[in-house]
């Protein structure tokens, strides 16, 4: 588990120089690591080149290109990142579009720094904290590595690509390794919209076992607590 804030990394997406900079002084200054870039298609890249970061603050208008709804659904392709959008847009479908379908919070802007702050906070320890630590591949055991933004299993040296729920699922297990994570909780962070069947998770338990467990039958890294949800073994 991370302690203290320097331990946590922060990716920052806004194409005003000046809230990347506000933002990124003020996080800084609370003790987080910040990679801040200004425009989504350069957070992409940056995630790919370095991995994942532990939240992104993402601002929703960003002509010409990606706008911050678009990056949000590319990054939910492999992952379970949480975000904070910052947008000067203040409409209340947008609202409820950023927090039912996007993220876990919704800044409008102008906002105070200390408010910034302790939003962060509170989101990252309501998600959890990733206990393993976070890079361009992230190593799990000397059998295991997982690319999430290549949504790739590495075992063993060999690649086993994943569906986006396939790493979602993943990512939520690794996100929460050591703790059991309830069928319900994973069912809404990968079904946001119609909160998912317990046997739907059944099903991409399986298949996810399948790709990366020696024995499917016999987990090492997936185990079933039966009638709550599912735990990652923490390796240490």
């Amino acid at each position: 588990m991370l302690n203290g804030t320097d331990n946590y990394k922060i990716l920052v997406v806004d194409d005003n120089y000046s809230i990347l900079r506000m933002v990124t002084i003020s996080l800084e200054q609370a003790g987080y690591e910040v990679s801040a870039v200004a425009s989504g298609e350069l957070a992409l890249i940056h995630i790919q080149r370095y991995g994942l970061p532990h939240l992104a603050l993402v601002d929703i208008n960003m002509p010409p290109g990606m706008d911050g709804f678009e990056l949000c659904e590319a990054i939910h392709e492999f992952c379970d990142l949480p975000i904070i959008m910052l947008t000067a847009i203040d409409d209340e479908e947008v609202v409820i579009e950023a927090i039912e379908q996007h993220a876990e919070d919704y800044i409008t802007k102008p906002f105070r720094p200390g408010e910034l702050v302790a939003r962060v906070g509170r989101v990252l320890r309501r998600v959890g904290d990733f206990a393993y630590a976070l890079g361009r591949q992230v190593q799990v055991d000397n059998r295991l590595n997982v690319d999430f933004a290549a949504r790739q299993a590495i075992l063993d040296g060999n690649e086993v690509s994943l569906t986006p729920t396939e790493a979602k699922l993943l990512y939520i297990l690794m996100r929460n390794a050591g703790q059991i994570v309830t069928t319900s909780f994973i069912n809404r962070r990968l079904w946001p919209l119609d909160g998912g069947q317990e046997e739907r998770l059944r099903v991409y338990v399986h298949r996810l076992r399948k790709k990366i467990e020696k024995e499917s039958t016999q987990p090492h890294y997936i185990h079933s607590e039966r009638g709550i949800g599912y735990m990652f073994t923490r390796v240490t």
